[in-house]
């Protein structure tokens, strides 16, 4: 006993976080003391103002050295970031920040502390032997990110975090090999961590500052201090000047003299060329290897890749050949436009698009901790709400395309995918398309699982057939048959 109190007498000396003799407050957090600016070292001017004054009104300090010195630029010490954590788990278990420690003893002031957290499981043997080296950033995260039950913290900043981080337009220095990652987007959420700069840097490596850890310690205790990031998601979100060309995928491939039944080298041509930006193709098949049956074939077969490429806006192709040399040209166009205006066309359904991708992303019809299954749903009931079918239509009309869903709200079935299938993309979303000889629809893999979705009809009777979203491919398919 007498070792104990010489321990903790020690303790009293030594530490830079004391305690004073206080009157029991009436709830775990509740202040126990007013402060009336003792520290001179610290002005109502300093962003860490209010965090210090609840510290010292929690008595969870009483300064540095001098009973009117904070010293707010000093670092910590793992003895005393540990000692801080213990003390703030007391008072929430006990309504007093000693009497947890008090039932552990050790040969240094600390070892309290730190066999009380152990007792708890909040820290393990990671500190043992470093007990007097400055804490780094990530360490202190850890710690105070376990302090106490996690419970007792909301995710206020939840879709910020989820957002920004995943973007890596925000905390930018925390990746999946930094120490204590968890624990660090923790607090991030909770509203305990707002970063360093306008990205939000955490710097985990580096040593912490004792205002540091008092914001970091009181946004703990208390919910009023916490911040709510005002972080600007649409870095994040935004797909403003995405291309159409970046929504299609390929891996380099090009073959130039495929077959007409060979729909993988087609595909691999067909997405060569459009993420280039390109819509001609030269193909080259050798010396009288071409006639015009084969010609055909070949024809018919890259319309038909064509069309599952729908948001991309090419309905038709032209081609020539030589029969000499074997040189086949194809060239896609829409039968929709004037041929000097089918990039305007287009570019404006991909700009009218991405306006709307980012308007549901920004009233949070569209969030980031959403499935791929429930934003698709948001997509098609958007589409049916803001589009109806153009009964009158013809074969030149626009509703044929993404534009005339988009800008006219009109469409009939080609114009209803084409510009689904745009929104999904945008959204990160692989889809292509599946068509009969008169109507076509949307395939889409959701969360792992092919769907059929068919926004057509699903927006025939003046209110939204869900049934027609996230179909399985037997019923897609059973609405065609006799």
């Amino acid at each position: 006993m007498t070792r104990r109190i010489c321990s903790m007498a020690l303790a009293l000396l030594l530490l830079a976080w004391t305690i004073p003799q206080a009157a029991a407050a009436s709830g775990p957090f509740a202040p126990v003391r007013t402060y009336e600016d003792q520290f001179t070292d610290v002005s109502p001017a300093d962003w860490f103002y209010e965090n210090v004054k609840a510290l010292y009104e929690l008595g969870l300090t009483n300064g540095q050295g001098a009973a009117d010195r904070f010293a707010p630029g000093d670092n910590m010490t793992l003895a005393e970031a540990v000692t801080l954590s213990a003390r703030l788990r007391s008072l929430y278990e006990y309504g007093d920040s000693e009497e947890g420690p008090g039932l552990y003893a050790g040969d240094s002031w600390y070892e309290p502390y730190a066999a009380y957290l152990k007792a708890l499981g909040v820290i393990g043997t990671e500190f043992d032997g470093a007990w007097q080296r400055e804490a780094t950033r990530a360490e202190m995260a850890h710690l105070l990110a376990n302090a106490l039950p996690q419970s007792l913290f909301e995710d206020i900043n939840g879709e910020a975090v989820t957002v920004g981080y995943a973007s890596r337009n925000y905390i930018l220095d925390v990746n999946d090999y930094t120490p204590y990652r968890e624990d660090i987007l923790a607090l991030y959420r909770w509203g305990i961590l707002s970063g360093m700069d306008r990205t939000g840097s955490f710097y985990p490596d580096e040593a912490i500052e004792r205002s540091q850890v008092a914001a970091m310690a009181t946004r703990l205790v208390d919910e009023d201090l916490r911040v709510r990031l005002d972080w600007d998601l649409s870095l994040s979100y935004s797909r403003v000047g995405t291309t159409l060309e970046s929504l299609v995928d390929s891996d380099g491939t090009f073959h130039t003299a495929p077959g007409a039944g060979d729909q993988k080298a087609i595909d691999d041509n067909i997405r060569y060329m459009l993420s280039r930006g390109e819509r001609r193709m030269v193909l080259s098949y050798g010396p009288d290897a071409l006639n015009e049956a084969a010609v055909s074939a070949l024809l018919e077969a890259f319309l038909a890749g064509i069309r599952r490429y729908a948001e991309q806006g090419y309905n038709a192709a032209q081609c020539s050949y030589s029969a000499r040399t074997g040189s086949l040209v194809l060239t896609f166009s829409s039968s929709l436009y004037d041929e000097r205006l089918l990039d305007s066309y287009r570019d404006a359904a991909m700009e009218a698009a991405i306006q709307v991708h980012d308007q549901l992303w920004s009233d949070g019809t569209i969030t980031a901790s959403m499935s791929e299954y429930d934003k698709a749903r948001a997509y098609f009931t958007w589409l049916c709400q803001h589009c109806q079918y153009d009964f009158a239509s013809t074969d030149t009309s626009l509703s044929h395309s993404g534009y005339g869903a988009f800008i006219n709200g009109l469409a009939v079935c080609d114009g209803y995918t084409a510009a689904y299938n745009l929104l999904l993309k945008l959204e990160g979303i692989d889809c292509t398309t599946m068509s009969t000889t008169d109507h076509i629809w949307t395939v889409a893999t959701l969360d792992g699982t092919q769907y059929h979705i068919d926004p057509t009809w699903g927006d025939q009777t003046g209110t939204i057939a869900y049934r027609y979203f996230a179909m399985t491919e037997a019923a897609s398919l059973a609405r065609f048959a006799s």
